[in-house]
């Protein structure tokens, strides 16, 4: 059976510093020889970027809502038996999310070690601990760390509130040289943090001293009696895919990715802020990420947008999600009322805003079939264009629309192939 060391790093809500922490584990033990995966709780596109840097692995995403329990077993049961070390970030708080960093730790037998931001408490800490070690059903919470204390007096302070079942594992000072930058969408991707690296050696080194460093239990992760490794009909053998891979488009699932080869598809990667012209390819799939930022580029790259109106009038497939759909549009306006040309493949424009426009988990019904995935954006569209359909969240509730012109298919929707692989290649399929 497949069993690996392994840890579930939560904290009580965003911003405690789980991030950092994770991926200073990661380099640490890295460091010290062994391999180490990171999985990311949620449908996280910007986390994973920093913990593969600081792994030197893939970092994959589990969510049993839109990825499936089976997908997460079986890609936890594969990563154990080629590793020494699994860490897992959770998502938000200990107990957000459907179902929770809390609830996934149970199913999966995984114990937690609990980031708490100490720094602006003290005799708190250890309530804080004991209240999500015991909330609702309880939570396995073995650790926990202070992150951000002010002194080692407050660390001592904080280390004698923790009850006798949860261990301290050490403490962290502030340090906002090992911050992480982040935007309106989270962290910044990691090829935009020059010092990234350094930032992670520095908070490797301060684990280093700490109990932290210790390598935590075994788990057994064997996945028989759920799911075995899916097997893959390879509807596109043969078939090469150019996907969009640069700064304004970095939001890529590894596990697409390893869908669309698992298929037979040859995938291709091109830059539409920075090449002229196509690669040779029977389809192309623009992700999403950060259009918005990159405006000028895009209007100045006319040579990209004429290959794609020529991969388009071709009839050949183009898959466009959220800030590839965004590009698609003949307008992008920033937040500032900035106005940019887009691609020009769809009629119509985006604008950036400050409010939220779109968050969750949702489910499409396409006609090539039901895919999962989720939607996170900060934008408006506005288009005379009538939607294909509509996907829908978790309660049945009408959510983004799907959009359709020729085998041209965009929408704001994230979508996770493998959960209908087949569905996946239908999109893209010539």
């Amino acid at each position: 059976m497949p069993s690996c060391p392994a840890l579930l790093i939560a904290a009580p809500a965003s911003g405690q510093g789980k991030t950092t922490v994770t991926a200073a584990l990661a380099r640490l033990h890295r460091n010290q020889g062994r391999r180490v995966r990171v999985f990311k709780c949620g449908p996280d596109f910007l986390d994973p970027q920093i913990h593969a840097m600081a792994s030197g692995q893939r970092c994959e995403n589990i969510d049993f809502r839109m990825c499936g329990e089976a997908d997460g077993r079986w890609r936890l049961a594969r990563a154990s038996a080629e590793s020494d070390l699994i860490l897992i970030e959770g998502v938000m708080g200990l107990n957000d999310g459907e179902p929770s960093a809390a609830e996934l730790a149970r199913r999966l037998g995984v114990p937690i070690l609990l980031v708490l931001d100490a720094s602006a408490m003290a005799g708190s800490f250890g309530a804080v601990a004991w209240g999500l070690k015991n909330y609702r059903d309880g939570a396995p919470i073995s650790a926990v760390l202070a992150n951000r204390v002010g002194s080692e007096y407050h660390a001592q302070l904080c280390r004698d509130t923790l009850p006798d079942d949860i261990t301290w594992q050490g403490a962290l000072p502030r340090d906002v040289d090992a911050a992480l930058p982040e935007r309106h969408l989270g962290l910044l991707p990691a090829a935009e943090i020059a010092d990234l690296d350094a930032r992670i050696e520095r908070m490797a080194n301060a684990l280093s001293t700490t109990a932290a460093a210790a390598l935590p239990p075994a788990v057994n992760f064997d996945n028989s009696a759920v799911s075995p490794a899916p097997t893959f009909e390879r509807l596109l053998a043969g078939k090469t895919i150019a996907v969009a891979r640069d700064a304004a488009f970095c939001f890529l699932y590894p596990a697409n990715l390893e869908c669309l080869t698992a298929l037979g598809a040859n995938t291709v990667f091109f830059s539409p802020l920075a090449d002229t012209a196509l690669p040779d390819c029977d389809a192309v799939w623009l992700p999403g990420g950060y259009p918005e930022l990159h405006g000028p580029q895009f209007a100045a790259n006319t040579a990209m947008a004429s290959a794609l109106h020529a991969h388009v009038a071709a009839g050949k497939p183009l898959l466009a999600e959220c800030g590839g759909m965004m590009a698609c549009f003949e307008s992008l306006y920033t937040v500032d009322g900035e106005h940019h040309a887009g691609f020009g493949l769809l009629p119509g424009s985006t604008h950036m805003q400050k409010k939220l426009a779109g968050l969750g988990m949702i489910a499409v019904d396409l006609p090539e079939g039901r895919l999962q995935g989720h939607t996170f954006h900060y934008s408006r569209s506005e288009t005379p264009l009538s939607p294909l359909l509509h996907a829908t969240k978790p309660d049945g509730r009408q959510s983004e629309a799907v959009y359709r012109q020729g085998r041209l298919t965009a929408s704001y929707m994230h979508y996770y192939f493998p959960s209908n692989p087949e569905v996946a290649a239908r999109l893209l399929l010539p």
